[in-house]
């Protein structure tokens, strides 16, 4: 495991629990609003990723008492080669699991949730699935996302899908099209975009500030969403 950060206690990161997040390093996304671009391309920078497993793992048995839940958030978590016997080792000491993903390997989210590694599932959807390849430069396709959202559904574990708004790549039309994708959802998480440290700073290059989208667009979005699915809440 690539691992890129920890941050040693959370309130919001699993929600209803106390958590830690730890952070993996490299992606196979290249989303231009990404607010941890340092996490991308770990060795291609000044970054460097000097945290052990065994040191995390330290940790973890040190704050059982405290501890109620770790998140496996990236990067993205699926495309490191040891994901299974980490979020194994995880599990082994008690700790409920939360993973966050972008539901590029629909394989490895089957085999996680197949072995009863994970407890919680966040995936992001960031657009119509048929439009992945114009925006993030990636070679997954409309199959792997579409695949990765049923299997979720279909798991019996506590999930979430979440949506970034940010300028061109989500509007009103687009967000409809997700609700139809995920009808019947138990949660939808419709989050704001900042524009601060980001990935790509040229794509909002004539956009500024307008890159994202006012507290009234996000209630306009949820009201075009809540129709299609159990629960809808900005963030």
């Amino acid at each position: 495991m690539v691992l890129g950060g920890i941050q040693k206690s959370s309130l919001i990161d699993y929600p209803g629990k106390i958590s830690c997040v730890i952070f993996v390093a490299g992606c196979n996304f290249r989303c231009p609003y990404c607010h941890n671009p340092s996490l991308v391309e770990p060795h291609e920078g000044t970054h460097k990723f000097e945290i052990e497993e065994e040191e995390v793992f330290s940790f973890l048995y040190s704050r059982r008492a405290f501890l109620e839940g770790v998140v496996v958030s990236g990067g993205e978590p699926t495309i490191q080669l040891d994901i299974v016997p980490f979020c194994d080792r995880i599990k082994q000491m008690g700790y409920p699991l939360k993973l966050d993903t972008n539901g590029s390997r629909p394989e490895v989210i089957e085999h996680l949730i197949r072995n009863d590694l994970v407890d919680f599932i966040a995936m992001d959807i960031k657009t119509l699935p048929d439009c992945y390849q114009t925006f993030f430069k990636t070679d997954c396709g409309s199959n792997e996302i579409l695949s990765s959202i049923q299997l979720i559904m279909k798991s019996g574990k506590d999930y979430e899908f979440r949506t970034t708004c940010v300028r061109p790549i989500v509007n009103a039309y687009i967000i409809e099209g997700i609700g139809r994708l995920i009808k019947g959802a138990d949660r939808y998480v419709l989050q704001n975009f900042i524009h601060k440290e980001v990935l790509h700073p040229e794509f909002f290059r004539g956009l500024g500030p307008g890159s994202g989208y006012s507290s009234e667009d996000l209630l306009h979005f949820r009201s075009i969403v809540e129709p299609w699915v159990k629960g809808c809440s900005v963030r």
